[in-house]
């Protein structure tokens, strides 16, 4: 048996229309874990002159990053796995202490055709984990929703200090499925 990953969503090129937002919207500081869904929209930010990646060894210390970007003046955006959002439940108190601007992106796995039953329990929760830590919830679930989905998480994140998240759909990435 061999894992493959089904097609996604590519109605859009969604990615490169999320790195034009986050430009858009001034972001410079982009904390990621690496991870596949997000692997094109991190090869747009490492090539950008005006924004920085940042390679992290866990999850929670991207949300420290982004309280630490806004008291030197700059916006940033946290790349994550839906895997990794337990990993943030006692970081995400600074955002309520601190007011500042948190946005994430966050692409979802235990949905759509999981293959991992390890994927399983986080994908089922994470909504109710960010809504139980205070974090608006946005979900893109197809290519055509993600511009207007992070135009107003951006919005909400930037301009009215509400700590939003976007769940990029596992239907949107593609889904990993066992093969022989």
């Amino acid at each position: 048996m061999h894992a493959r990953a089904d097609a996604p969503d590519t109605a859009s090129n969604w990615p490169d229309e999320i790195f034009a937002t986050l430009q858009r919207f001034d972001v410079r500081q982009v904390p990621y874990v690496p991870d596949a869904g997000h692997s094109k929209l991190i090869q747009h930010v490492l090539e950008s002159p005006t924004m920085q990646g940042i390679p992290l060894t866990t999850e929670e210390e991207g949300v420290a990053l982004l309280a630490g970007a806004w008291t030197g003046g700059q916006r940033g955006v946290l790349l994550m796995q839906s895997s990794g959002v337990g990993n943030c439940i006692n970081m995400l108190s600074l955002i309520p202490i601190l007011r500042f601007p948190f946005l994430t992106l966050v692409t979802m796995r235990g949905e759509w055709g999981e293959f991992n039953p390890w994927q399983v329990p986080m994908g089922s929760t994470t909504q109710g984990v960010f809504e139980l830590s205070g974090v608006k919830v946005l979900r893109a679930s197809n290519a055509a929703e993600v511009p207007a989905v992070l135009e107003a998480a951006a919005s909400q994140a930037y301009n009215a200090l509400t700590p939003t998240a976007v769940l990029l759909s596992q239907r949107l990435i593609g889904a990993k499925v066992f093969t022989k």
